[in-house]
Order: C-alpha cells, then structure tokens, then sequence
C-alpha cells in the first residue's frame, strides 16, 4: 500500500450450478491464492456461491441452508487470510429473497451489500425469484454469524490507508441511468467492486467495456468488476467470465471472456492519484450522506509490487497509429490557434526564427499550415535563420532545405558583428564564455525577430516548447518571449514524434527533400548552439548533457504537474518505468535536478506569451499553472536528495 498503490482483484472461479459446497471450495482456494499474490482487496462473481443460473432452485430452502452453512465456512477458511473478498450469495432476509454480495475478512463478516436494481427483460427475470434493495442500511441477525450490517449504503474504510474507501454495486446496477457507485463515490468511496453475471452476445464485451471506463472516469475512482462465467448453466444464455479493473477511464487489466486460463485479474489501484483527481476537479460531486454507514478494516502495510503499466512516455501513445493521430490533432491544435490570432493582429506577416533545430522547425511546420489555411502564400512566412559563433553547417544547411522547399521567404541576418559590438558595449571579454556570453546571442536574435515582425506588420511565432518551459531553459526576454508560442504545451519527446508525423507525410506526397531533411533535423542533437562548434565543426553544446534527458524530465513533468506526486513517488516510478534504460542513480540525479529547476525558473513561465493548449499538461500562468515564483522547492529537494 505504499505510495497509495493497492493490490484489488477480479476472481473466475469454476462453478457448478446448485453446489454451494464446490463453489465455496472454489472460492477458498482462490482467496488463498489471492493472499499469496499480495492481493488486498478480491471480488467474485454475481451469486458465485450458488452460480447465476439457478432459477426456481434460488427459492428452495435446501440451497439457502447450504448457502448459509458454506458462508460460515468461507468464512473459517479464510480467517488466516488478511484479505477482503466480495462473495455472491442469495440471502433470504424478512421474508424476502436477496441477490447478495457478502463482505468478508479474516473469518469476519463485515456487511452485506443486497443489489438495487433487478432486471425483468429479454433473458434476464431475476424478478421471478429476487426483491430490489428499497430501504435504508439496517443490521440483520445471521444466527451464528451475529448481527450484520445489511444495505446498499455501506462504505468499507481501511483504517490504515483513510482514503481507501470501497462500496458495492451488483450488475444492473451498473447499467442503469443513475448508477449507485455514483452516489457511493460522492460519499467517499474511491473504489467500486462490481459481481456480475452478463452473458455473452455480439457487441456486448464492447459496451460492458465502454460502461465500465467511463463510470470509473465519472466518478474519478477504481472500478473492479467480475462477471460468472466458467461451468454456469448454457440452458438459454453463455457466460465468458468477462472481468475488468479500470482507474478513472483507463483499463489498468482485462480478461476476456472465455479466457479459462485466467482465474485471477490482477493489478494495482492507485488511491493517491484517485484522490487527487477529486481535489482538482471542482465539479466532483462529494457529500456527506447520514444514509451511508461506515465499516472499517485493517490491511496488514506493505510494499505493494507494482504490475500495472506505467508509461515511460506519458506524452507519446504507444500505438503508431494513435500517435499519427495525435500528431495531426496538435498540428492542427497549434495551426488553428495560430490562424486565430493572426486574423485578430491583423498581421500581415508571420516571422519565425530557423536555427535547424527541433523545435523551430516545428514551429515553422504550424506557420504553414495556418497561412494554407488563410489561403495566403507562404512567401507571407518569413523564416530568419541567425548564424553565430555556435552556428553548425549542418544546422544551417538543414533551415536552408526546409525553407525552400516549404517555399517561405527565407532569410539570413548574421548576428556575429551586432553580438561583438554589444559585448563592447557593455565591457564583455569575448573569451568569457558564461551565460552573458550566450544570452546576448538569445537577445538579440529575439530583437531581429521583433524588429522585422514590427518592419513588415508581422507577428513573431515562438519555438519554445513545454520541457523548456518546465526547466526554464530559454533566455529571459530573448526565445522566451514571442507574439505568440505555438509550442508552448507541446513537450519534447512529442515535438520528435510531431516532426517524424510531417517527414512521412511529406515522403507520401512526394515531398523526398523535404523529408529528408526533417529527419536529418530529427537527427541532429538538441542545441542552441550558442557556444562554438568542436574542432571538427560539430555541436559541442548538447543541452541533454546540461539538464539532463527529456525523456527523464518529460515523465517527471507529466506526473509531478498532472497527478502531485511527490518526489519518493515519482522515484519509485520512473525506476519501475525506465529503470531498464537508466540506473537509479541516473534517475534520482535528474530528479533533483528537475525539482530544482521547476521551481527557480518560475518567474519565468508567469510572463509567458499566449500559446494554444494541447493536452492536460500545459504551464501557462493564466488557466494551468499558477504557482509562485518565490515558492520554496525545500520541503521536495530534501525528499528527493533522500532516496535510497
């Protein structure tokens, strides 16, 4: 349960149909498995003690009994385990026929959840045999069991993790207008566990999938739900054991129906993410309901291994195809955005400084695309490229190519004897290598953008992207000021993918060149050239060599900013994330570094230019990240230099 992660899983066991005693054999087994992979928390199928198909049996007083009598030896077979399972039961209660979910731990009988919602149509007539859930939590005697607590409004606390807080829904509860979960997530609970019993028909795993996901991204929380399947009756109907386990509108697992390999679905709930998504978002429904009566537990603490995925790439979609997508959306995210704000300036022209590199090469990609979208001519896209004492061949030959084949008016300002002139004027000794020495280049080469863009009624688009930004690795008042920053929600790792989407593009229309030299850019390393080449003409100044990997800092940014971990948290994952790239050293190192530099470089990101938001990571001052530049990074550095 460290760091607010919490082991929950969906069971299939191997029913038959009227045996309770097999089934509860089953379900003791399984538990027991469960205690062995460290799960806490374990949900059954609907009536799994009985199995869903029963009909007329359901009523006969010879199931009930052994129903009753298989309970109670669940319940002292398990009592060595600390695990909390949710067991389906049929339960006759004042005179009326209950279909049930049982709360069990450590041979205690927390509570019975009854379900609310009975279907009457096509082949679901529970009805026949079962009465909805109409009252109010109450406590029913159980004979030997004692007096249990007895409703829909049941909220299981842990005592030791206060935000773990689960309720039940049985099946059609799940499929209708108002589901309960939605009320018992506004009471508290962060996870829902769901016993199913859904057949199979064509499209239905789709639309189970579909009401899943989006319920545990309508109520910001955990869902785990496990549909019967194994040896249930075929008489009318076929079960799969469909089972998923969902964190706010994401599949953390899933088994698909008729899976019979699968007994166990396993993964890990994040309570801390869960809850901090409540914090953020303002419309989230939380109530405090007298209806509902709290049942705690006590989960024994402990390390919980990780097995869910954890993007190493947060920003970048795994599959080619959903990553082209997403490029064509920023693209045009960025160029409409653009389009906008050149209508309202009435520019006549749009000024784009072309070093070669990444980031401006996409920020010239956007220009043209919004002035194809103005129907104007791209000659209207003036690209300045400034050599200066960094200034590479390669990166000067590669603006050239992407220019003219863009067929931008393209320009060249060498800004060496203004930068000389300016280190006179101010007393600077040329041989002085330090940040003066290379802001002075950033400066100025922001001033002949600006000088133009006022020269020709134009407007400067800034190439600066999201992990600058984050780092604060741009020159105040030189690239981090612009008219108007295309890039600035667009992080590193996504500005390659971006730029490699346009290369393809251009190779299937033919455009070889400009392709080519797209990926010569995206092979070239990430500079901004302001110290002089090597001896043989190349880079020397490589800014991942400085602040570190943007792979590394576009995780911790993604995380840090969208979810609040803290340092130990953000550690633990990239390690489980990218330890196979980088050693753990490696990582905390950067770690610090990120930390540090988030913070310092604030007063940075407060005056930032306006810029089209892309995704939910976005840092501007004015609707996404608001934080103080003076704000004290103490309480996380100490944190982070502690890991071990």
């Amino acid at each position: 349960m460290k760091n607010g992660f919490v082991k929950v899983a969906a069971a299939f066991p191997r029913v038959r149909v009227a045996d309770p005693k097999h089934n509860a054999d089953e379900a003791i087994r399984l538990c027991g498995e469960a205690e062995r992979s460290a799960v806490k928390i374990l949900v059954f199928p609907e009536l799994n003690l009985t199995g869903y198909t029963c009909a007329d049996l359901f009523q006969n007083d010879t199931l009930l009994s052994s129903v009753q009598n298989e309970l109670l030896r669940f319940l002292r077979e398990t009592r060595g385990t600390s695990v909390v399972s949710v067991v389906g039961l049929p339960l006759a209660v004042h005179g009326k026929l209950y279909n049930c979910a049982a709360v069990c731990q450590a041979g205690k009988l927390l509570g019975i959840v009854p379900k609310t919602h009975i279907p009457n149509y096509g082949e679901y007539y529970e009805k026949r045999w079962f009465t909805g859930y109409a009252g109010t939590p109450s406590v029913i005697s159980l004979g030997a069991l004692g007096d249990i607590p007895f409703g829909a409004e049941l909220l299981f606390s842990c005592r030791e993790v206060p935000a773990l807080k689960f309720a039940v829904e049985l099946c059609e509860d799940l499929w209708v207008t108002v589901p309960p979960s939605s009320a018992h997530a506004a009471a508290g609970a962060v996870l829902i566990c769901c016993p199913s019993a859904s057949n199979e028909t064509i499209g239905k795993t789709e639309y189970r999938r579909s009401l899943v996901t989006v319920q545990s991204a309508r109520i910001a929380g955990a869902y785990v739900y496990a549909s019967c399947g194994n040896g249930e009756s075929t008489t009318d109907v076929v079960f799969g054991g469909h089972g998923m386990i969902a964190e706010n509108g994401t599949m953390l697992a899933e088994r698909a129906p008729f899976a019979d390999e699968t007994e166990l679905l396993i993964s890990e709930i994040d309570v801390e993410r869960l809850v901090h998504e409540r914090l953020r978002l303002n419309t989230f429904t939380a109530t405090f309901c007298e209806k509902y009566r709290e049942i705690p537990f006590s989960l024994p603490a402990s390390d919980t291994a990780l097995t869910r995925f954890v993007d190493p790439h947060p920003f970048v979609p795994t599959d080619g195809g959903e990553r082209a997508k997403r490029c064509e959306t920023i693209l045009s995210i960025q160029a409409h955005g653009l389009q906008k704000r050149i209508e309202c300036a009435r520019a006549k022209k749009i000024v784009v400084g072309i070093s070669g590199g990444l980031d401006s090469t996409l920020a010239l990609l956007v220009a043209v695309r919004a002035t194809d979208a103005l129907n104007l001519p791209r000659r209207d896209v003036i690209a300045v490229t400034m050599p200066c004492f960094g200034t590479t061949k390669r990166t000067k030959n590669n603006a050239t190519v992407l220019c003219k084949e863009l067929g931008v008016d393209f320009r060249t300002v060498d800004i060496r004897k203004s930068v000389m002139q300016h280190f006179k004027d101010i007393g600077h000794d040329p041989e002085n290598r330090n940040v003066a020495y290379e802001n002075c280049q950033a400066r100025e080469r922001t001033q002949v953008l600006m000088d133009i863009a006022n020269d020709c009624d134009g407007l400067v688009v800034g190439t600066g992207d999201l992990s600058e930004l984050a780092l604060g690795w741009a020159t105040y008042n030189g690239d981090h000021m612009s008219m108007y920053g295309v890039n600035a929600s667009v992080p590193k790792t996504l500005v390659r993918h971006i730029v490699a989407y346009y290369a393809d593009t251009a190779e299937k229309r033919g455009e070889n060149k400009l392709a080519a030299a797209l990926r010569d850019v995206l092979a070239t390393p990430v500079s901004p050239e302001l110290l002089p080449a090597d001896e043989n003409g190349e880079i020397a100044q490589k800014t991942e060599d400085l602040v570190g990997p943007y792979e590394i800092h576009d995780f911790y940014l993604y995380y840090f900013v969208r979810f609040g971990f803290r340092p130990e948290k953000l550690f633990r994952l990239a390690t489980y994330a990218l330890g196979d790239i980088y050693s753990r050293d490696i990582l905390k190192k950067w770690l610090v570094v990120f930390l540090r530099r988030f913070f310092s470089q604030q007063f940075k990101r407060s005056c930032l230019p306006d810029g089209p938001k892309v995704g939910s990571i976005a840092l501007s001052p004015r609707g996404d990240w608001r934080m103080p530049s003076d704000a004290s990074a103490a309480a996380w550095l100490e944190e982070a230099e502690n890991l071990r």
